[in-house]
């Protein structure tokens, strides 16, 4: 068993606890999952069907008309599996709107774009069925930076973001979901023959494996070079993990009274209860 190696049986009841708390401390009982095609998003629904039952969980499948056909047959796959209520969204004249009339061109720019869309219409859908968006965002791509801000990072509750890449696997196993999902190469979705790890530049697999030495083990570059990684790796991963840390952060704000928001007023209470 290494150090990446979780139990997921437990890990299960953990997070199926912890949705359930954090969305009854709100007054609701109801999630809302945007359902990608993806490993991530399936885990967060399978997880949100056990803490809350499929009747009320709503998953939203939310293409872009250039998005792969697959990503929505394999969100099928999975919602039909859970039995949850299932609505399609298609984003495409509300993502064209704003891309044609600033001729956005750059990629990067239109994915942020369409992450942002798809996360708007989550968080209206969440209103009139009176549930919490649950987040997909999973502890890797969390450190590595790789996800958009108000896009697919924003969430009410996250129950998969202490949890690395190979992690979910390990959990997606264990709640079955289905193997075309859990075998696929890991994408956005963002444009056509996007793949998370072309993207970064490394698998994932090797980026948990320098992380959790890096992030729980405290290891600085040398110690990892002696472990055997290649010091370049490991200095794109901690780039990567020290500049995108804005991302982690709530929007920072000037202090100019006694008792500022974030600064000041933390008290260990729940306020909602």
């Amino acid at each position: 068993m290494s150090e990446l190696d979780i139990q997921p049986e437990l890990v299960t009841e953990l997070l199926v606890s912890f949705l359930r708390e954090e969305v009854s401390s709100a007054g609701l009982e109801r999630a809302v999952v945007g359902l990608s095609g993806g490993i991530d998003s399936a885990v967060s629904a399978a997880l949100c069907v056990r803490a809350f039952g499929p009747e009320n969980v709503l998953l939203c499948l939310l293409p872009y008309r250039l998005s792969n056909p697959k990503s929505e047959s394999d969100a099928r796959l999975v919602s039909g599996q859970l039995g949850s209520e299932t609505r399609r969204i298609d984003i495409s004249r509300m993502a064209d709107g704003y891309l044609g009339q600033q001729k956005v061109r750059d990629p990067l720019r239109a994915g942020n774009v369409l992450a942002r869309c798809r996360m708007i219409v989550l968080y209206d859908l969440s209103v009139e069925w009176r549930g919490l968006v649950v987040g997909t965002s999973n502890k890797t791509e969390i450190l590595l930076g790789y996800s958009t801000q108000w896009g697919d990072s924003a969430h009410a509750v996250n129950p998969l973001g202490d949890l690395y890449k190979h992690q979910v696997y390990q959990l997606a196993h264990h709640l079955e979901l289905p193997l075309e999902v859990i075998q696929k190469a890991p994408s956005a979705d963002l444009f056509e023959g996007q793949t998370d790890e072309d993207e970064l530049g490394f698998s994932y697999e090797d980026a948990d494996r320098v992380l959790v030495r890096m992030i729980e083990g405290r290891r600085r570059e040398d110690e990892l070079v002696l472990d055997g990684f290649d010091r370049n790796l490991v200095q794109q991963i901690a780039k990567r993990v020290v500049g995108n840390q804005f991302k982690r952060l709530p929007p920072v704000i000037a202090k100019l009274h006694r008792r500022s928001i974030q600064h000041d007023f933390r008290y260990l209470r729940d306020w909602r209860k």
